[in-house]
């Protein structure tokens, strides 16, 4: 299914007449951030040196590929780790992550002037490095690939400010690479796979000025499908694979000056899969930017 929708958007694009394209809109927000704390070794209280940094980055490409044809491409990039020392030894332990995620996202909206736009667009999300295994870390690992199609609406648009919404069907491919059974020691890897409903709201406005800017999105699926459900059958999670998927984040970022600002990500996510109440993550950073207009 993924490649026939890649297939079809390279189709539309070439039929469509890219000569006749927009300039591309750009925005990026990339920034870096750390923290440093160190002692001498009679230092009393017990303290510990410690290193914390963190890069968040996110990136937004727009263009109208021809009157008929709009293609929007979005990346979030978050990685950062904590290093510190032992308490014994006091010598510098194995870094861990804070954060860590790989999100790419293409949408094709055909603009054919109608109440609703078609789409077609594909999805990947994964991290940069898998420590579940401290004996076997992998790069890119578990990844999970999202294809959907339907129908968008632009429900406000002034200026940078802009509000979207898709409806679709959609089919979701999961990865997950050298599995360890910790009874037999084996490796496997693990593939899923599910389609079902697939809701999806982007929202991104200038806020009090042109200094700060709020992106949203709130994404809700819903599987109608799924390759493990025989598996399943006669446990007492059989039917979770059933509920909502929620995934509602924001990042507000403010530039205090050219080169530094607050970052401030809040994330809330639901998968009864995964565990019976919502999950929600907060991470505020300053530190040096980077923003391309």
């Amino acid at each position: 299914m993924k490649r026939i929708v890649l297939a079809a958007a390279g189709v539309l694009v070439v039929s469509s007449g890219v000569l006749q394209a927009a300039p591309w809109k750009k925005s990026v927000d990339a920034n870096l951030t750390m923290t440093q704390n160190a002692y001498s070794d009679n230092w009393s209280g017990g303290e510990l040196g410690s290193i914390s940094w963190v890069f968040n980055s996110n990136s937004l490409f727009e263009r109208q590929l021809s009157p008929k044809l709009n293609t929007r491409n979005t990346l979030k990039l978050f990685f950062g780790q904590t290093h510190s020392q032992t308490e014994d030894t006091k010598k510098w332990a194995r870094p861990f992550k804070s954060t860590d995620r790989i999100d790419f996202e293409t949408v094709f909206r055909f603009t054919l002037g109608g109440f609703f736009d078609p789409f077609a667009s594909g999805r990947i999300e994964s991290q940069c490095l898998d420590q579940r295994d401290r004996t076997n870390e992998r790069f890119i690992n578990p990844v999970l690939f999202t294809e959907s199609f339907g129908v968008a609406k632009v429900l406000a648009k002034s200026g940078k400010r802009e509000w979207t919404a898709r409806l679709g069907g959609a089919f979701r491919q999961y990865l997950d690479r050298d599995i360890l059974d910790a009874a037999s020691g084996a490796r496997w890897t693990e593939t899923t796979s599910d389609g079902g409903i697939l809701f999806v709201s982007d929202f991104l406005s200038p806020l009090a000025d042109t200094t700060m800017t709020i992106t949203s999105r709130l994404s809700v699926y819903e599987a109608f499908f799924y390759s493990e459900s025989k598996k399943l059958e006669g446990q007492y999670n059989m039917d979770y694979w059933k509920s909502p998927d929620i995934n509602w984040e924001t990042i507000v970022t403010a530039n205090i000056n050219k080169y530094l600002m607050v970052n401030l990500y809040v994330q809330f996510l639901y998968d009864k899969e995964v565990d019976l109440a919502g999950r929600f993550k907060e991470a505020l950073a300053l530190g040096i930017t980077y923003k391309l207009k």
